[in-house]
């Protein structure tokens, strides 16, 4: 099976079905830029004071989880002068 690519200059949204508060998004997204940047997206259906829906939303980087950092290595008490 081959994996999808996203082509330059389009996006795509799904809907959130892992959404459990009121603050995540209703939608979640990528857009690839023409240089080929990949960007999140996310957005909210609202309406607005006439009863209009809309959607209002972010564009971002995506997050990365941080990079752990290694353990020191072993004290080498071999050479300790005591």
């Amino acid at each position: 099976m081959s994996e999808f690519v996203q082509k330059p200059g389009s996006w795509n949204l799904f809907r959130n079905n892992k959404k459990t508060a009121d603050n995540q998004p209703d939608y979640r997204g990528t857009i690839t830029l023409e240089d080929n940047t990949v960007l999140e997206l996310s957005a909210w259906l609202k309406e607005g004071k006439n009863g209009n829906k809309f959607f209002s939303g972010t564009v971002r980087e995506p997050y990365r989880k941080p990079e752990e950092t290694p353990p020191p290595p072993p004290l080498d008490t071999d050479d300790a002068p005591f």
